[in-house]
């Protein structure tokens, strides 16, 4: 017979997992209509000269995205839509996310979102947001005429 330590914590954790499974499950039913939520991954990186926003978006043809600035807040949206040439309904499981989408990011204040450009290329949507140079930080004068 093997004594184990009785850990309560051991309790608490099980209590936890189980309402986060719990309540991931009602994230995937919450849409009407989807059959489970998508939510697709980020990456984020800063470089010298930009902020790199990747966004991992199978399936999903850029026609079908979104992606605008208002308020210093980059929004990026879309929606992933159920292949319609498959007309079986003999499968067991589909573990393929579907459903409409929208991920924010609040932008640093030294931005040009003048020239934010974004591109699509195997599934990864990569927005490129530009830092303000620094000749445009520094104050300037402005002569009267």
């Amino acid at each position: 017979m093997l004594v184990t330590r009785y850990n309560p914590y051991n309790e608490v954790r099980r209590g936890f997992e189980l309402l986060n499974s719990m309540m991931q499950n009602l994230d995937a039913t919450a849409e009407e209509g989807a059959i489970a939520s998508f939510v697709p991954k980020v990456n984020t990186r800063e470089g010298d000269d930009a902020y790199y926003v990747e966004i991992d978006l199978p399936g999903i043809k850029k026609e079908d995205i979104e992606i605008t600035t208002e308020d210093n807040v980059l929004t990026i949206s879309g929606e992933r839509k159920m292949k319609d040439e498959v007309k079986e309904n003999d499968y067991y499981k589909i573990e393929s996310a579907y459903g409409k989408f929208s991920r924010s990011f609040t932008l640093p204040e030294k931005v040009d979102v003048e020239k934010i450009e974004a591109e699509s290329k195997d599934g990864v949507l990569e927005v490129v947001i530009p830092k303000l140079k620094e000749e445009e930080k520094k104050p300037k004068k402005i002569e009267i005429k």
